[in-house]
């Protein structure tokens, strides 16, 4: 048997169901792109079967822990998921076999199971999505009284014990890989940064449905909705929009759920905003698609705490790749994810500030085109997965004491850029059909309009015309452009996949 054969890695995650978890999902499919077998062992979903076999991946599931509350609940909740993670890694030991366990946080509790595998010989990978100690002080506060301090040290020690069990680290940034370094004391040989990249090439833009949109513009959040994400924030600026500035011309989806969802609801009736604000729930891939492709503005009102301060927001990266642009507070790793492609606002101006830099967007579409376009770019040719997958794979074949650390990973899908009028003229078409009739118009320019069907390669144009204006973009369709085809052009130098145009037909 080879030694790659051989090769097999157990990913455990307990916050989000397989493949639900986009990053860990990714990750899985890096491992099998380099011929490393995976398996997953993650909490159900609803209407999850208890095992199945994903491309390739064998998914075993359990029931999440009871509904419970009280001081507790998160104990009980730790305690449940470690035994059933534990049972069914035993399951797994027999069906599939692993010389690797990766555990994702949170929680920081599954270092013990790691020390019970290594009598088997079984190395153990961190990967690190949160830090939960900046967790704690980011929802609490400083820790204060005899049983915050508890709390608060007990999390600390679980990370110190998951950092002293780790063979390998795998850090989201370098914030978080300063961490690793000095406060849990890691060699920083054996501390990777593998950032949450987004697969260009299967989130890009589509033509936008109108529907979802109520005949206004479209803002969008994504992601999980608990107390130190700011989703309450996001409702405020937009009572101030709507109500303090008198715009009946946005309407904001929300999708996702989580801790807050309940009150967040209530707060959207309490704020006069049911008619102005769609809650989604949980948001699977093509919702997402449906949604990021026809915003005009992304939303990430993550407030500057202990944890977002140094956290990349996974939502920054998935709007860039819909060419959807930002509006953010500036806080350090999101500045370094959406660079100058956003609108970054001082976390002091609160919600009247998010209010602001919306305004000045929908008010301003030729600076809005542009960052859309920008954004996109940025999110092809820097943040792509496939970058992150080669470093992530390489983390692997160190732990699987392979010869060489270096995976050979390479970006699913990539092809020769289209031409640069073709590619760029039709995200530009793409991106300018997503406003509608008269938004942030001083006049009474209509809808930009898409051909259906679309024509086939090298036969006519596609032209996207602007009702009651002489404005269009045209494009002549080529083979290339009927695969998904690149942002070139004004922007710079070729991107390797963005705009697919199937979505067209």
């Amino acid at each position: 048997m080879s030694q790659r054969s051989k090769a097999r890695v157990l990913v455990i995650v307990q916050n989000l169901p397989v493949p639900l978890d986009r990053r860990v999902w990714l990750e899985c499919q890096a491992l099998v792109a380099e011929g490393i077998g995976v398996s997953v062992i993650c909490p159900k979903g609803p209407g999850d079967p208890s095992f199945a076999v994903i491309d390739g991946v064998p998914v075993y599931k359990y029931r999440p822990a009871p509904a419970t509350s009280g001081a507790l609940s998160y104990l009980f909740e730790f305690v449940y998921c470690w035994i059933r993670t534990a049972l069914l890694s035993l399951r797994v030991w027999r069906r599939d076999g692993f010389s690797v366990i990766q555990a994702c946080n949170p929680p920081d509790t599954y270092w013990l199971l790691a020390r019970l595998w290594r009598t088997r010989g079984v190395r153990f990978v961190y990967d690190q999505h949160d830090l939960n100690p900046e967790v704690f002080r980011s929802r609490f506060g400083e820790p204060r009284g005899v049983r915050a301090r508890l709390e608060y040290g007990a999390l600390t020690w679980l990370e110190r014990c998951t950092y002293r069990a780790a063979d390998e680290v795998i850090s989201t940034n370098e914030s978080y890989r300063r961490v690793a370094v000095t406060r849990g004391n890691c060699d920083p040989d054996h501390v990777t940064v593998v950032r949450s990249g987004p697969d260009t090439s299967r989130m890009r833009p589509r033509p936008p449905e109108p529907g979802l949109r109520h005949d206004r513009s479209l803002l969008v959040y994504l992601g999980i909705m608990g107390p130190q994400d700011g989703v309450d924030i996001a409702l405020h600026a937009m009572a101030e929009l709507v109500h303090e500035r008198g715009r009946e011309d946005v309407h904001l989806a929300l999708l996702g759920f989580g801790d807050s969802l309940g009150d967040l609801r209530r707060l959207a009736t309490e704020l006069r905003l049911d008619d102005h604000v769609t809650f989604t729930g949980r948001a699977d891939t093509e919702m997402i698609a449906r949604y990021l492709s026809t915003a005009v503005v992304g939303l990430c009102p993550d407030p500057s705490s202990p944890l977002n301060d140094v956290s990349t927001m996974n939502k920054v990266m998935e709007y860039m790749s819909y060419a959807v642009p930002v509006v953010a507070f500036d806080l350090t790793e999101t500045r370094v994810s959406a660079g100058d492609t956003g609108v970054l606002v001082d976390p002091r101006a609160g919600a009247a500030g998010l209010a602001d830099a919306v305004a000045a967007l929908l008010d301003d579409p030729d600076r809005r085109i542009a960052l859309s376009l920008a954004a996109r770019q940025r999110a092809v040719e820097d943040l792509d997965w496939a970058q992150q997958a080669i470093r992530y794979v390489g983390v692997h074949r160190r732990a699987l004491g392979m010869a060489d650390a270096v995976g050979s990973v390479r970006p699913r899908g990539v092809r020769a850029a289209a031409p640069a009028e073709s590619g760029a003229d039709l995200l530009r078409a793409l991106v300018a059909t997503r406003m509608p009739a008269g938004a942030g118009q001083d006049d009474d320019r209509g809808d930009w309009m898409l051909p259906s069907p679309r024509p086939a390669a090298g036969t006519e144009s596609w032209r996207a015309d602007r009702s009651g204006t002489t404005d269009s973009h045209t494009v002549r369709p080529t083979a290339a452009d009927l695969e998904p085809v690149a942002v070139t052009g004004p922007l710079g130098p070729a991107a390797s996949r963005s705009v697919d145009p199937e979505p067209l037909a």
